[in-house]
């Protein structure tokens, strides 16, 4: 897991598992290498269990986040990501908060939103089942719904998982800014956040497009451009054309 942590240290920003639209480095590439199946099989192909490496992944998706050595959960989209701990000042930045734990309140949130965060709030790091029986409701995709929107404001993030008696392990989450209050106290201006997350996009991989950033970072696609253009003219990125589209590297 240590080796799995400075991966994520080293790339920046990946998935836990390849997604096609990403350009993101895979942790679980990094642990299995290209093409590995994820189960193990029985004569007929059907898959019997997770192969050796997929388990690994598996409990490493929630174990980094829980010991903090990486940030872990969909922050800049659907997919799961995880983030290097030294990335998190310049991601948190581009909320406009200062870094409080309770600074989600001047937020403009849906009503069910404001009620999950302030139930995690005032009651540490929470699984769904636990927020829904707080929250006295039985809609659980109202209530993942809700907790996938917060990971995206980065009001919530997830905090390791525990095992329930049917089904997958239940994901904890916890107010971003308390589980990383230390890598939040000192942030850098928007611009500059802007920068230093583009810039990590593009170290972690050969060549991108503004497309390529803008699915990354949750972007809109004329931002990244300006952002990729700014790298450019300091000499922190290298710009090619092919086939008439612009090409960004370190």
């Amino acid at each position: 897991m240590e080796a799995a942590a400075a991966f994520v240290d080293r790339v920046g920003i990946a998935v836990a598992w390849g997604k096609a639209d990403l350009v993101l480095p895979s942790l679980w590439r990094e642990i299995s290498g290209p093409d590995a199946d994820w189960a193990t099989r029985d004569e007929a192909g059907k898959a019997t269990g997770f192969s050796p490496e997929f388990d690994r992944l598996w409990r490493w998706k929630d174990e980094l986040p829980e010991r903090k050595l990486a940030c872990a959960g969909k922050h800049f989209g659907s997919a799961a990501l995880l983030i290097a701990p030294r990335l998190l000042a310049a991601a948190y930045a581009l909320t406009g908060r200062s870094g409080a734990a309770e600074d989600f309140r001047e937020d403009e949130l849906e009503t069910l939103e404001r009620e999950v965060a302030e139930a995690v709030l005032e009651n540490e790091p929470l699984t769904g089942p636990e927020i829904r029986r707080l929250l006295g409701t039985t809609d659980r995709k109202a209530v993942d719904r809700a907790v996938a929107r917060l990971q995206r404001r980065f009001v919530l993030t997830n905090a390791g998982a525990v095992e329930q008696s049917q089904g997958w392990r239940a994901i904890r989450q916890d107010l971003f800014a308390r589980r990383w209050r230390k890598s939040v106290e000192r942030l850098p201006a928007e611009d500059e956040a802007r920068r230093e997350l583009a810039l990590a996009v593009l170290a972690g991989t050969d060549e991108v497009s503004a497309a390529d950033v803008a699915a990354a970072l949750g972007w809109r696609r004329k931002l990244a451009e300006g952002v990729l253009a700014e790298l450019t003219s300091a000499g922190r990125a290298t710009e090619r054309q092919l086939d008439g589209i612009p090409l960004w590297s370190t």
